[in-house]
């Protein structure tokens, strides 16, 4: 049995107005984030959505609130679907941060976590997926490793080959999630 799952971003927020690298910090949604959110919304609403799992960071919560607002569709909140704990750096520009990803792929930000340990935390949301939701399409909003632990675990895309590529942003990912999705190895 397959479960569809639709990635969606969070919307634009004002860290990304600033150029910040928000992390694990909550962030907030700009007027234009608010804007996005409600097309998000449109595009959504009617498209056979049974859940809407978010990051419980604020600027995702915020997103899937303006996006569903009004519909019976759950909203569920997990912890296992926000950014990379960038630690120390959680706040820090952007640019700089971005420009030394690839040297913690496998190594920790200080005081955080590698992008390697945040994509296993999307595959643990991976995991459990199937236990409630088994063959019904739902929408997942989250972040850039939210994003990458999908890639990784149900295409199969080396981190290696994330973690220097260009996010590419566009209107939601889709996915075949076949349960049981396969072993958390990496």
């Amino acid at each position: 049995m397959q479960t569809e799952v639709v990635f969606e971003t969070h919307s634009w927020s004002e860290d990304n107005e600033r150029g910040v690298a928000t992390g694990w910090l909550p962030g907030r949604l700009s007027a234009r984030g608010r804007e996005l959110a409600a097309e998000l919304g449109r595009r959504r609403r009617t498209d056979g959505i049974s859940a809407v799992f978010t990051s419980d960071l604020r600027r995702a919560v915020e997103t899937a609130e303006i996006a569903l607002s009004g519909t019976t569709v759950p909203l569920l909140h997990d912890w296992r679907l926000r950014e990379c704990d960038y630690g120390e750096r959680n706040g820090s520009p952007a640019r700089e941060l971005h420009e030394q990803r690839s040297r913690y792929l496998d190594r920790p930000y200080p005081g955080g976590e590698s992008w390697r340990q945040a994509v296993r935390r999307v595959g643990r949301f991976l995991d459990d997926l199937p236990t409630r939701w088994a063959g019904r399409r739902i929408l997942v909003i989250g972040h850039v490793a939210t994003r990458w632990g999908l890639d990784h675990r149900i295409d199969g895309v080396r981190l290696e080959d994330l973690v220097d590529a260009d996010f590419a942003w566009r209107e939601g990912w889709e996915y075949r999630l076949t349960d049981p999705p396969g072993p958390s190895s990496s």
